[in-house]
C-alpha cells in the first residue's frame, strides 16, 4: 500500500503520493495551509477513480470530471494530471519516456491512493 508524504516548503504544503517501493508517483501543487494540503489528500482519494482521457491521439475523446489526463509536455515526455470533479488539479506526475509507463503510473494512482496512510516528512 502507498502512502501520502505531507510536507513543508518555503512557502506551504505539499504531498507526494508514493507507492511501496518508495518512488513518487504523483504531486501536489503547494498549498498555503496545512489544513488545505490535507484536504487535498482527501480530494486524490475520492477522485482517483475517474476515467483516462488520452490526449495524445486524435480525436481526444472529453471524459467527464474526475479524470485522469494523460497529455505529452514540452519536451516530449508523457505525463498525467488528476482533475477533481470541479476541473481542478489535484495531481501530477512526473515525465515518463513512455506512454505506456504514464498509463502505469495512472494505475498505480488509482491502486494506491484510496487507502494510502497520510505521514509527514522529517524537517
Amino acid at each position: 500500500m502507498g502512502k501520502f508524504v505531507v510536507k513543508e516548503t518555503a512557502t506551504g504544503y505539499k504531498f507526494d503520493l508514493k507507492a511501496n517501493n518508495g518512488e513518487t508517483i504523483a504531486t501536489s501543487e503547494v498549498y498555503k495551509s496545512k489544513a488545505s494540503c490535507l484536504n487535498g489528500v482527501k480530494s486524490v482519494k475520492t477522485n482517483c477513480f475517474g476515467d483516462v482521457e488520452d490526449q495524445t491521439v486524435e480525436p481526444i475523446v472529453t471524459m467527464k470530471h474526475p479524470k485522469f489526463e494523460i497529455y505529452k509536455d514540452k519536451a516530449g515526455e508523457f505525463r498525467f494530471r488528476l482533475k477533481a470533479k470541479n476541473g481542478e488539479i489535484i495531481a501530477v506526475s512526473e515525465g515518463y519516456k513512455t506512454k505506456t509507463s504514464c498509463e502505469n503510473g495512472v494505475q498505480s494512482v488509482k491502486k494506491n491512493a484510496p487507502e494510502a496512510e497520510i505521514s509527514e516528512a522529517a524537517k
